[in-house]
């Protein structure tokens, strides 16, 4: 089976209402997992407090070097829940 680079589009867009929303919702959890990636990279006595978060599928099989893969990753798999708080613009 051939891989795309982010998967299947299909799949990712059944988590979100559009594909306007999936960048969002991917973009926010890219940088969450930016700062933990920093905040693992930094001295212990050196860290800053970050909002982090742990990337919630494997970590062994995660390439830190692309936080917005994990992300996506993690939306594909259903981890990251989204709700719509208003309809439209108004």
């Amino acid at each position: 089976m051939n891989k795309r680079i982010f998967g299947d589009l299909d799949g990712l867009m059944e988590h979100a209402d559009s594909k306007f929303t999936l960048v969002n919702i991917a973009m926010l959890r890219a940088r969450q997992l930016n700062n933990w990636i920093r905040m693992e990279e930094t001295p212990p006595m050196e860290r800053r407090e970050y909002f982090a978060s742990e990337p919630l599928v494997d970590r062994d099989a995660a390439n830190r070097n692309k936080p917005v893969s994990i992300a996506l990753d993690e939306i594909a798999a259903g981890k990251i829940q989204y709700t719509r708080t208003r309809e439209g613009i108004k």
